[in-house]
């Protein structure tokens, strides 16, 4: 029944939230009598090319989903969900790069921030609202019809998704990347009473041996994990608890370090003592200002995060009623006979 499994996740995704559950259920039971009931006629299981016969004249995945949707008065049912994806899809392709690079100007040089004004963000969200509102008003005043609606073949769907399964080579560019990062950040601040950056003596604060060990064990945990993931690529509560517990630490242990004044001292060639401790108030200073932009990053963070373990513990609805109708089928038929 791979077919009907696809066909079902496909429908899933432009089903309103709140029904979802009941309405896949309701089709499911549904599609698995058609199919029964014809296997019953020809006396065994059917094929591939006669499913996809009986999904074809249910018709397509968003056909189907649109049916359950409330009549829409501007855009109709059948170009809404898509016209609120595009929608969706532009405005976050404006707001999110245009807010990194404000707060990267804020961050690096907040005197040149005031470039990107909030005032012309949102008449950039709203001319992007407006037009493409505008065009999917006339296309539905148009009768514009969608082809893919037309020559859509299930075949073709997506397999469904497993969201607690894990790319194995998601784990391979983890592992790289923490390795790597590790032995350079041991082999250039390993604690010791001078630092040599790249020529800059900097003398580190007491603080900052606490601040190296506990950095280096959560990113071993976080190591840990990712090894584990390798050889064993499914998340578990156990694997992604510790995920969510190292995150935890390490934005704590960032935040906490922003305002640790880690820097005791720097020497610079050819810069004036003077000038050396103005550099270094001013690097204090400009770890203390990102504290509560770390803690807006740390908690966002933080929602994947729990949001995997929360995903783990419960199961994934669709793919667990899913598990449960495929084996009710199972049984009947085992019994049937």
């Amino acid at each position: 029944m791979e077919l009907l499994d696809r066909y079902l996740d496909a429908i899933e995704f432009w089903l309103p939230k709140r029904q979802k559950r009941d309405i896949i259920a309701e089709l499911s039971e549904d599609l698995r009598s058609q199919i029964e009931e014809r296997e019953a006629e020809v006396g065994r299981k059917l094929e591939d090319a006669e499913v996809e016969a009986i999904l074809k004249r249910c018709g397509s995945p968003v056909e189907v989903a649109f049916r359950y949707r409330p009549q829409q008065y501007l855009i109709g049912p059948t170009l809404f969900p898509v016209y609120r994806f595009v929608l969706a899809v532009l405005l976050i392709g404006c707001v999110v790069p245009r807010f990194l690079i404000w707060l990267g100007f804020l961050i690096v040089d907040p005197a040149h921030r005031g470039y990107l004004h909030m005032e012309n963000l949102w008449t950039t969200v709203v001319y992007f609202a407006f037009f493409t509102t505008l065009a999917f008003a006339i296309a539905e005043r148009n009768g514009a019809k969608l082809e893919f609606l037309n020559t859509w073949n299930p075949r073709k769907l997506p397999a469904v998704r497993d969201p607690n399964r894990i790319s194995r080579s998601n784990s391979l560019f983890e592992i790289a990347v923490v390795v790597g990062v590790n032995v350079w950040f041991a082999s250039m601040f390993w604690p010791r009473p001078l630092i040599n950056f790249y020529g800059v003596q900097i003398t580190p604060a007491p603080v900052w041996k606490v601040i190296f060990w506990s950095y280096l064990f959560l990113s071993t945990c976080n190591l840990a994990v990712s090894v584990s993931n390798l050889f064993r690529p499914s998340w578990t509560r156990l694997r992604a608890g510790v995920r969510l517990a190292a995150t935890a630490l390490g934005y704590g242990l960032f935040c906490w370090a922003s305002k640790a004044q880690m820097v005791a001292q720097i020497s610079v060639p050819r810069l004036a003592p003077e000038d050396a401790v103005k550099l270094t108030n001013l690097i204090n200073a400009a770890m203390a200002s990102i504290f509560w932009y770390a803690v807006a990053i740390g908690i966002i963070a933080l929602a994947f995060d729990l949001r995997r373990v929360v995903r783990v513990k419960s199961g994934r609805e669709h793919g667990g009623s899913m598990g449960t109708a495929v084996k009710n089928l199972s049984d009947s038929m085992v019994n049937g006979s």
